[in-house]
């Protein structure tokens, strides 16, 4: 790892990173599903969606390797903060959707920044669901409720993204 890589920007990211995992399964244990609008929304949904884009994010910082000690992190502080069987289906859920992740979105950045996160995140999110709530649960009753509470953060972060990037552009050199 390189020393010099690592600014605010990047320690922020990597210590948010961590901690959107640990508070998802932080929020999960404290409140299994929360009902909005009809929909059954395991409350670390909503942590869990904003987990993939800030995992985009970190990967630019800090690169692969750093980003996947994050991960392991994040793993990790859920085991002090949240039930095991929480933890442990985050775990092995987040190992897999975070590699899904990565995969679709290193190869997608250089074409288009947020296409890639879009895409990866999509997926990623997805994959992180069919594992996670049969692990946790030990069913798939909260997929429609967890797939629109992490496709809603989501789709925040990537138009947060979208309009710093766009106002980044329309600034004078």
């Amino acid at each position: 790892m390189n020393i010099r890589r690592w600014t605010v920007a990047a320690v922020v990211l990597f210590a948010g990173y961590a901690a959107t995992i640990a508070g998802a399964n932080w929020a999960t244990s404290l409140w299994p599903a929360v009902a909005i609008a009809g929909l059954h929304v395991p409350a670390g949904a909503f942590f869990a969606g904003l987990a993939f884009t800030v995992r985009d994010l970190l990967q630019d910082a800090v690169g692969t390797r750093t980003t996947l000690l994050a991960i392991a992190l994040g793993a990790a502080l859920s085991g002090l903060v949240a039930e095991p069987r929480i933890a442990l289906a985050s775990a092995a859920a987040f190992a897999v959707s975070e590699l899904v992740d990565l995969a679709i979105y290193t190869p997608l950045r250089d074409w288009s920044h947020l296409a890639a996160v879009s895409a990866s995140n999509t997926v990623g999110l997805l994959v992180d669901s069919l594992l996670f709530l049969p692990l946790a649960f030990g069913s798939l009753t909260y997929l429609t409720g967890q797939l629109v509470g992490k496709t809603t953060t989501t789709a925040l972060a990537v138009a947060v993204l979208a309009g710093v990037r766009a106002r980044r552009r329309a600034m004078p050199a």
